[in-house]
């Protein structure tokens, strides 16, 4: 039996595009997880892999929807060797069913390992880089140093509740009390 395993990493992307991958492979059950492939929780590959049976094909839309390290993805694909289950992946085109296509596996799983590493190091520089140009990472400021200091005197006169305050000048109150600490310098 082919059993489907799709992935996206956010809520922002799509299983449409893995799915129907997946049916048109013949995959009748697929089973679905919209979490990073870095978190060992996975709820729909456990329940793939509880499903899998020897002699059952895993199948999925490309390796790193399966893992996101050559270590796990290796240690995968030797459980389900060990199992009698198969990997298939449809993207590289890939069937662990014989050497010369666990050879190609390997290939392809350290590619994948060393394109999210470059990925990885290219971030890096280029944070550093606007660092670097005085760039600050994070949200813009929500208020304008009076508006900041508005709200830190609504704060002291304690006229308002700081319910009433953060309603008032559209913050959170997180954000109110980082202004509070800005202002006495305890930041």
């Amino acid at each position: 039996m082919l059993i489907g395993y799709a992935r996206v990493s956010t809520d922002d992307q799509n299983l449409s595009l893995q799915r129907d991958a997946l049916r048109t492979a013949g995959c009748h059950r697929i089973y679905e997880d919209r979490i990073s492939g870095a978190s060992a929780a996975r709820p729909g590959l456990q329940k793939a892999l509880e499903v899998a049976r020897a002699g059952d094909v895993l199948v999925v839309w490309r390796l790193d929807r399966l893992g996101r390290s050559l270590k796990n993805l290796i240690e995968m694909v030797e459980t389900l060797k060990q199992r009698g289950i198969e990997l298939q992946s449809l993207t590289e085109v890939i069937a662990t069913n014989s050497s010369s296509g666990q050879l190609i596996f390997h290939l392809f799983a350290a590619l994948a390992e060393f394109e999210r590493n470059l990925i990885r190091e290219r971030t890096q520089v280029g944070l550093k880089a606007a660092r670097a140009r005085g760039r600050k990472g994070g949200r813009p400021k929500t208020l304008k140093p009076a508006q900041r200091q508005l709200a830190v005197k609504l704060y002291d006169e304690s006229q308002y509740t700081i319910d009433e305050i953060c309603q008032m000048m559209g913050i959170s109150k997180p954000t109110l009390y980082h202004y509070i600490a800005e202002a006495r310098g305890t930041t």
